[in-house]
């Protein structure tokens, strides 16, 4: 298969691993166990496993869960059942029994691929009759089904902060061209490696890193998890040229103590960031102490990752801004669902090839997703005349106080702009006399001597009072979902019920 920056992909996964299985170069290197997969013995290993899931009695279209952290041995899984034409249900390690027992029961798989590690997880959460496949255990191989590019791929469940999960189900088709936007607008080629620090059980992971390499014919480093400590040293191990991480990264590695190499930044062609929006300061501090440029992107599990981008350097990068649209387009919808006029805030739409084809078992969802063939993302943002779209929030997360919309992301932006301050998310809190009242809370570097109230005034002289908020909390860790992005929503439910 051959990846052409002006075309989505065509095919299936199994037919472009079965092409890069040709060129026979590395894969996956993982710097954790300094073993590597080439793509041929990838493709070797993904294609056995696939014929002894058909001799299990899985059904093309059948969900198989997948239970593994990053490694060698989850890799191979994933590209195991796209291979055979299941789809690969990836669950979130992080989301907690109750989340992963209810993924499990919708899913409707009958089998389960279960690292060592979570063995106790999936007892504690697997339905009645589900089974775990462990290392040999399958069945007599037999053979594959025949595969569309329209065929069921990929089911991933989106963090149910407001309500049960949904589960986002992507075609080989969409799944590919998740890939391809990424490949498109890094200009990703067969002699880059990226650096996977995030779980591939989150689309990010999955689509932007796994999927980019596979389109590119590039390779990727994969680690565990994020280390602060240890990136720059698994960066330099793994030779790699890129990285996506999400904001609350860049920010730990800014306030961290550890350094790139001179190879390291040399190396390094960009970062990128993305899940949530990166803060001014922190892009900026990043990039004017590690020399190593970062790119703002936007994704949604929902369009296999991203939409938007900065270009490259020496393109124009907006700052504060996740970019322009590649591969798909975008659009700012008013509140007529119509499209908005340039400068004006509206709902974020996306249309393209990479845009998800359903919600699992949930037609009122899906329908209510889309607007003809435009799907709502549920951010707020607006388009420049240039075509920049600069998101300002979430419909679920706008504060309204005293009957005036207040964006979190406003409040959030002046506290990461202390120095100190290493993470931070504001919202609100119900309030009798304004409906809802402004609160924060931040994480601070060690060693810091910051107190509340030099946070409220941070705020008080930006924002004035109105925004500034009443209350400010000082946590060691804000709450996260699985691929690091802060779960503002989670911290009123937290607070009220007093686990913080």
């Amino acid at each position: 298969m051959i990846f052409t920056p002006t075309v989505a992909p065509q095919g299936t996964v199994r037919d472009w691993l079965d092409a890069r299985a040709e060129t026979d170069g590395i894969a996956f290197v993982f710097p954790e166990t300094v073993d590597m997969l080439e793509w041929g013995q990838l493709r070797n290993e993904a294609r056995q496993m696939a014929q002894g899931l058909v001799g299990l009695g899985i059904s093309k279209g059948d969900s198989v869960a997948i239970i593994h952290p990053n490694g060698r041995d989850g890799v191979v899984a994933i590209y195991a059942t796209f291979y055979g034409g299941f789809r690969a249900t990836m669950i979130n390690l992080a989301a907690g029994p109750s989340a992963i027992a209810y993924a499990l029961d919708h899913c409707g798989a009958d089998f389960a691929f279960v690292h060592a590690s979570q063995s106790d997880a999936f007892q504690a959460a697997a339905p009645s009759g589900m089974r775990a496949i462990v290392s040999g255990d399958l069945g007599t191989l037999a053979g594959l089904p025949t595969l569309t590019p329209q065929d069921d791929a990929l089911l991933m469940y989106t963090s149910g902060t407001t309500g049960k999960p949904k589960g986002v189900v992507h075609s080989h088709s969409s799944l590919l061209a998740g890939g391809w936007t990424t490949a498109v607008a890094h200009a990703l080629s067969p002699a880059d490696r990226g650096m996977c620090v995030l779980p591939v059980y989150h689309i990010n992971g999955l689509c932007v890193s796994m999927m980019g390499a596979l389109v590119s014919g590039g390779s990727l480093g994969m680690v565990s998890r994020f280390s602060t400590s240890k990136f720059w040293d698994q960066a330099e191990q793994a030779k790699v040229t890129w990285f996506s991480v999400v904001p609350t990264i860049v920010s730990h590695l800014l306030h961290g103590q550890a350094e790139p190499t001179t190879q390291t930044r040399n190396r390094l062609r960009f970062g990128r960031s993305a899940s949530s929006a990166l803060a001014v300061d922190t892009q900026t501090g990043f990039e004017q102490r590690f020399d190593v440029p970062i790119v703002e992107t936007m994704g949604l599990t929902e369009t296999a990752a991203q939409i938007l981008s900065n270009p490259l350097p020496p393109g124009v990068r907006k700052i504060g801004s996740p970019g322009i649209g590649y591969g798909n387009e975008v659009r700012i919808l008013s509140a007529d669902l119509t499209e908005a006029p340039r400068g004006v805030e509206g709902e974020i739409a996306v249309r393209g090839p990479n845009v998800m084809r359903e919600y699992l078992h949930n037609p009122d969802a899906t329908a209510a997703t889309f607007t003809g063939d435009w799907l709502r993302s549920g951010d707020l943002g607006r388009m420049d005349f240039d075509g920049y779209v600069f998101v300002t929030g979430r419909l679920k997360e706008l504060i309204i106080k005293g009957g005036e919309n207040i964006a979190p992301r406003e409040i959030d932006e002046v506290l990461y702009g202390h120095p100190d301050v290493v993470e931070a998310a504001a919202f609100g809190r119900p309030c009798v006399k304004y409906g809802e009242r402004v609160e924060a809370a931040v994480s601070l570097r060690a060693g810091s001597n910051v107190v509340v109230d030099d946070l409220i005034q941070l705020c008080r002289d930006r924002l004035g009072a109105f925004k500034t908020p009443d209350k400010i909390y000082f946590l060691s860790e804000l709450p996260k979902g699985p691929s690091g992005k802060i779960q503002r929503l989670k911290l009123d439910e937290l607070l009220s019920e007093n686990i913080l």
